[in-house]
């Protein structure tokens, strides 16, 4: 009888075994499909990021799902457009977190928009892979279950800095910068330098978050005779303050931040923008792992996509890949402790576009390596210069 009844408790407890993943199987997984979800500027000037960076995400998903899917399950991708506006950025995560039950989020808009969406990300639980604004609140303390890939803001302009610093000893020096986080962020790594090489700055100036009109800053630059300046804009503000410059003929040594590192701004600048420098964590496309992503992103996206392509492009990719190969690692049941656990783990994933992906336990920034590159507008591209 206690025989028998050892054997009924083994069966009760393997059927318990065989049917305990699926009865906990997080939302956003089929027996077919994964779903990852996707908040993005997809209207708007920050669309060239958001869309970009969209068109990365869908390249190593067709990639992944042209080699048959995550061990059997094709991904599925849901995207949402925020149009660069926070409270809209918040509701788009809501909604594909509680609405489309993604099992994971990659992604995410701007700085002030995903710094705003932490709190939600983080009660989610759900398995985050952020990188299109590497701000440090994102990783700053580590939160359990979002990763971030990229460099951030600070490392980047003072890597920027130190250069043209180097390159131009004793030269007076210009900023300007938005009057919101990204250019709080801008201004700490500018002043970072300033304080260690003792600068000598003659103009500091800030604008409103929107503005167009920049002929008043420019006129105050030139009349401070700043001989190397730092162009804090993003997109559309870098383009009005280099054609500014050229009205007053003047042609400083001018740095821009990799928000702004994309050929569409160096077209619209025109020969205003030729030779200006940048920084930037991810290859050109003038150089040959530049070119050789263009070669794999054609066949994998429309004519209309891969016209679209920039660094955010890049970043997206990247992104998405640490992601897939994490949800990869977890097996047949994957979870979200599990996809959390071997995102942890990832080391020196290759991905073509950028320096090897790492992240560790407490890890959640993947503190990529930076390099100057400067804007060659005869044949709209960045060029590497170190």
């Amino acid at each position: 009888m206690i025989r028998h009844l050892a054997a009924a408790s083994l069966l009760l407890s393997t059927a318990c075994l065989a049917i305990g993943p699926a009865a906990a199987a997080d939302p956003g997984i089929t027996d077919t499909e994964i779903l990852i979800g996707d908040v993005e500027p997809l209207t708007g000037p920050p669309a060239l990021l958001g869309v970009a960076a969209s068109i990365g995400h869908k390249i190593a998903i067709a990639e992944a799902n042209a080699a048959g899917g995550i061990n059997g399950r094709k991904i599925k991708y849901v995207l949402e457009d925020d149009g660069y506006v926070t409270a809209r950025t918040i509701q788009g995560v809501k909604k594909v977190i509680d609405v489309d039950k993604v099992f994971a989020m990659i992604g995410i808009s701007g700085s002030g928009q995903s710094i705003a969406v932490m709190p939600v990300l983080e009660k989610s639980g759900i398995p985050s892979v952020i990188d299109v604004a590497p701000v440090k609140f994102l990783w700053e303390p580590p939160r359990k279950n979002v990763f971030v890939v990229g460099q951030s803001y600070e490392e980047g302009i003072i890597h920027l800095v130190n250069f043209l610093a180097d390159k131009n000893p004793g030269k007076k020096w210009g900023l300007i910068t938005q009057d919101d986080d990204y250019g709080i962020t801008v201004r700490d790594g500018f002043d970072t330098v300033v304080k260690a090489k003792k600068l000598n700055v003659v103009y500091s100036g800030n604008y409103k978050k929107g503005q167009q009109d920049f002929s008043s800053d420019m006129l105050q630059l030139k009349d401070s005779g700043a001989e190397v300046f730092l162009a804090g804009g993003i997109i559309s503000e870098n383009i009005a303050m280099m054609k500014e410059l050229e009205k007053l003929s003047i042609k400083p040594v001018t740095g821009i931040f990799w928000p702004g590192r994309i050929e569409p701004v160096l077209k619209l600048m025109g020969p205003a923008g030729d030779g200006i420098y940048a920084v930037d964590y991810v290859e050109p496309f003038a150089g040959e792992a530049g070119k050789a992503f263009l070669e794999k992103a054609k066949p994998l996206v429309s004519e209309a996509e891969f016209k679209g392509i920039n660094r955010y492009t890049m970043t997206g990719y990247a992104a998405a890949k640490v992601l897939i190969a994490a949800i990869e690692r977890c097996g047949k049941q994957p979870t979200w402790a599990c996809t959390i656990a071997e995102l942890e783990k990832t080391r020196n994933v290759e991905t073509g576009v950028m320096a090897p992906i790492s992240f560790g336990p407490g890890v959640r920034f993947s503190n990529q390596k930076l390099q100057i590159m400067q804007a060659d507008t005869a044949t709209l591209s960045f060029k590497p210069v170190q």
